[in-house]
């Protein structure tokens, strides 16, 4: 059984463009990693909990902001390199990423070496317009994008 995620891409309109928010996640392993490393807000569902309530969950943790959302348009699913299966909602709303913080993860660096550090499970959260977030998020998840964008469209 693979593992399952769910996550909240929140986007907001300006006059020009449509613009998501991504984040990049922390830890040694990704310092240096941009296109193709971020991610939208999102984690394991637990096991008493539905998909949408673990997004709602996972992006407070990740950006140390809730969401109060009055539509979530259900943007399906997508299975990573992983495995992992993501579910995602949009949610149209805003979000002052400098105000943002997010959960420390404890992990052992170099693994096997005994010793252990601690970090922001994501270290940066950026406002990306569709062709910016295309090339940075996780090449799995850019479906996420098409759905919204086919959502938006749909509703002109």
């Amino acid at each position: 059984m693979p593992q399952v995620s769910a996550g909240i891409l929140l986007y907001r309109l300006s006059p020009t463009r449509v613009e998501v928010l991504l984040g990049h996640p922390g830890g040694p392993f990704w310092a240096n990693r941009q296109d193709g490393a971020w991610s939208i807000p999102k984690g394991l569902v637990g096991p008493e909990e539905t998909a949408l309530d673990a997004a709602r969950r996972e992006f407070t943790e990740e950006t140390g902001q809730g969401i109060e959302a009055v539509e979530a348009i259900d943007l399906g699913t997508t299975v990573q390199r992983s495995g992992k299966l993501v579910h995602a909602w949009a949610v149209l709303g805003d979000l002052d990423t400098l105000r943002a913080t997010s959960n420390p993860v404890r992990m052992e660096w170099p693994r096997g070496s005994g010793r252990f550090i601690e970090f922001p499970e994501i270290d940066e959260l950026r406002w990306c317009g569709i062709p910016e977030a295309t090339r940075l998020l996780n090449p799995a998840q850019t479906v996420f994008l098409d759905r919204l964008t086919k959502h938006l469209d749909h509703g002109k």
